[in-house]
């Protein structure tokens, strides 16, 4: 599995020439200016929730690619009256191809879209293609529902929002890599707004002396798991 990072918490996963988005949202990230929407594959689109920071490029990516959409119900029909292609999960389900499956989780946090209409409840999703998973948090505190996740799936990665202020901070990650009984990190939600700006350096030792991998990927740069 091929991640990139295109900024923020939005990724581009590659499996088998299949094609996955996870929360884009690009166009509004300054940092990320140097990435063109345009030139991104996607075949699927998973959005954990509503948010602007998550969803901001999801309808002009979906128009051009012809992406499925996978989120909750409410996000699902809310892109659904646009035209827009997708396929409802909820808590607990999975979205399953010949390619890979996506197991929607829990999270905690909130769900709204910028003209207020309500997102449903955020989750994370876990997606597995072949003998490699990847936990995708979305934006959420550490919750003890993350031990259900190795109960049943063996992490070989996890995508951890490492921010603070509106999700976990760099200390409860930490927490959350035993949870989910996975040392390897790739951190997201961090440094793209003046409250989630973090000292990369020290929550990297932070990782090291808990005896877990942080890796903190520039905008754009590739990592295969």
């Amino acid at each position: 599995m091929k991640i990139t990072f295109y900024g923020h918490a939005c990724f581009g996963l590659e499996v088998n020439n299949t094609h996955i988005l996870v929360d884009p949202f690009i166009t509004g990230n300054p940092k990320a200016s140097h990435i063109d929407i345009n030139t991104i594959k996607a075949d699927y689109i998973l959005i954990t929730h509503a948010h602007q920071d998550h969803v901001l490029d999801v309808e002009a990516i979906a128009e051009r690619t012809g992406a499925t959409i996978i989120s909750n119900y409410e996000i699902v029909m809310y892109y659904g009256a646009k035209n827009l292609k997708g396929h409802p999960v909820n808590h607990g389900g999975t979205f399953t191809t010949e390619t890979f499956s996506a197991k929607y989780v829990n999270a905690v946090h909130t769900s709204s879209f910028v003209d207020g209409t309500y997102g449903g409840q955020p989750g994370g999703f876990v997606v597995t293609a072949g003998d490699t998973s990847l936990y995708i948090a979305g934006d959420t505190a550490v919750t003890m529902d993350m031990k259900l996740i190795p109960m049943t799936t063996k992490l070989t990665a996890s995508i951890l929002p490492i921010g603070d202020n509106f999700t976990m901070g760099v200390k409860d990650a930490i927490i959350a890599t035993n949870l989910v009984e996975c040392n390897k990190v790739i951190g997201c939600h961090y440094n793209t707004f003046p409250p989630i700006e973090i000292d990369v350096a020290n929550a990297i030792k932070e990782f090291s002396e808990a005896n877990k991998e942080l890796v903190t990927l520039e905008i754009g740069a590739s990592i295969v798991i």
